[in-house]
């Protein structure tokens, strides 16, 4: 009986189940096929799309009421951007800009002299991490960098850039003062400084100041007695590599600067440089005292003295006094007869270096000083001085009628 009663109630299970399934498909069928009860779903769908469209409409206007008034907030969103890329960094003490804050870290090292970076090899220090990595090559012997035109190799790759310019002539930095032209800025920068009188670096020993700092460096060896660049062939040494270059020379017969006008040649650039004034009589050096011109520096140098000093080397024997104290030796073989300065061409002999110099063109067949009225040369300037002195008398005197 337990077991009849337990199916029937399970039947009865069954048919509510049935019955209610039933009714729910029934009402979800009249729900969808009753015409007056279905709710269409288009209206919606073409809502939606309307709603759509408008919102595009009414962004549209506002972007185009912004663009009217003003920028859209998508085009300074863009600015806002594009000021931050470019916004720059300036150094409080010197006024330069950057573009990353880093590189004004890194500049301020220029200011404060700070070198955190150290070589392990030899201690030396640097500025920037990129020095030492360059450096590094000082003590392995890399040279990385090598010129596809002459070979040279570099171990900077900054030096070989510059190396580059020498062979395009590229010189696009100009002087505003004078227009002479520079490969590189650090060049013009420091050229501007002879306009300027500037000398930033002064030697803590003695006080003399300079334009540049490698010769402030090379001018330390002064006092220090440093040379350490020796000639292999006579064994003089020197405290520039430049001067030993040039001593070089002397034992070669090397002259490779010839001047165009008298055809004399020259073992340094520089000397050409000076010789050349004296074709163009330019006087350069001008003492700002007394108006007194020269045309050389170490005349306005010489000059400089009678100014500050006087003359403060005096000859025992009569008394007279010069700037000088080779000046005042040479003076003092007038009194001796002794002829220190001998000709090698003919062995002559001169108590006097300029005077053996002026003799010296008489074997050159040298004539650097021209008239300027007639173009004549001389081999001295005293005798060119008195040739232009008969064009003046000639000028005074009335022409014959």
């Amino acid at each position: 009986m337990a077991f009849i009663k337990e199916e029937s109630e399970d039947i009865k299970i069954e048919e509510t189940f049935t019955v209610k399934h039933e009714e729910t498909e029934e009402a979800f069928r009249v729900k969808h096929e009753d015409p007056e009860e279905q709710t269409d779903p288009m209206p919606f769908k073409e809502e939606s799309q309307d709603q759509n469209e408008m919102e595009k409409k009414d962004q549209f206007e506002g972007c185009r009421d912004l663009r009217s008034g003003g920028e859209s907030e998508q085009t300074k969103t863009s600015s806002q951007k594009t000021a931050q890329k470019t916004k720059s960094f300036t150094c409080h003490q010197c006024g330069k800009s950057f573009k990353r804050k880093q590189c004004v870290i890194d500049h301020m090292r220029v200011h404060t002299g700070e070198k955190p970076y150290p070589c392990q090899q030899c201690g030396k220090s640097f500025k920037w991490k990129q020095s030492v990595i360059d450096h590094m090559r000082v003590h392995t012997g890399e040279k990385p960098y090598t010129c596809q035109q002459c070979g040279k190799s570099f171990a900077c790759k900054q030096n070989f850039k510059h190396h580059m310019k020498m062979h395009t002539g590229e010189k696009l930095h100009i002087c505003k003062h004078c227009g002479k032209s520079f490969t590189w800025n650090q060049n013009l920068h420091e050229h501007m400084r002879i306009h300027t009188g500037e000398k930033p670096y002064t030697c803590h020993e003695c006080g003399k100041s300079f334009t540049r700092k490698h010769k402030l460096k090379e001018h330390m060896k002064v006092h220090t007695g440093e040379t350490p660049y020796s000639c292999q062939q006579c064994g003089k040494s020197f405290n520039r590599k430049q001067k030993l270059t040039d001593h070089i020379k002397v034992h070669t017969g090397e002259k490779p600067h010839a001047c165009q006008h008298c055809g004399k040649s020259f073992n340094r650039k520089q000397k050409l440089k000076d010789h050349m004034r004296i074709h163009t009589g330019e006087r350069s050096y001008v003492c700002h005292q007394c108006g007194t011109s020269f045309t050389w520096k170490q005349n306005l140098t010489n000059h400089m003295k009678t100014h500050t000093i006087g003359k403060p080397h005096i000859c025992p024997q009569c008394g007279k006094s010069f700037t000088q104290k080779r000046t005042l030796t040479e003076h003092m073989s007038t009194h001796t007869g002794e002829q220190r300065f001998p000709c090698h061409k003919c062995g002559k002999s001169f108590s006097w270096r300029n005077v053996l110099a002026q003799h010296l063109k008489v074997h050159t067949g040298e004539k650097p000083y021209a008239c300027q009225h007639c173009g004549k040369c001389f081999s001295t300037k005293g005798n060119s001085r008195r040739h232009e002195l008969t064009h003046t008398k000639t000028s005074l005197t009335p022409g014959k009628s």
